[in-house]
């Protein structure tokens, strides 16, 4: 297994800009596809992006797109989340996820969470 721990969240404005981290460690980052997931109070755990383990071939929810990137950088073993122009409607928990092989799209494909990070965005 791979272990994971996101960092970066915060309170913020509805405008602002957030970079989120996740580091793994334990397995060969590598090998793996990486995800962001976010939970709402009282509602489900839903996709909001995902990249390969190279790197080429990357996903989105529809919401956040032309908003948010995410990236990774294999030597740090790290994935990031890019998060401008935030709403209130984005704030939930964020969650990393990783998975061997395909891209994490729903949370069945996923074999890792991290524990969350809390983004929170002030209209």
């Amino acid at each position: 297994q791979v272990q994971l721990v996101e960092s970066g969240g915060g309170l913020v404005q509805a405008g602002d800009s957030l970079r989120l981290s996740c580091a793994a460690s334990g397995r060969t980052f590598s090998n793996y596809a990486m995800g962001w997931f976010r939970q709402a109070p009282g509602k489900e755990r839903d996709f909001v992006a995902a990249i390969s383990w190279s790197g080429r071939s990357i996903r989105y929810v529809d919401s956040v797109k032309g908003r948010f990137t995410i990236s990774r950088d294999n030597a740090k073993n790290t994935v990031y989340l890019q998060m401008n122009s935030l709403k209130p409607e984005d704030t939930a928990v964020y969650y990393c996820a990783a998975t061997l092989g395909v891209i994490p799209i729903t949370r069945l494909q996923v074999d890792n969470w991290g524990q969350g990070t809390q983004v929170t965005v002030s209209s």
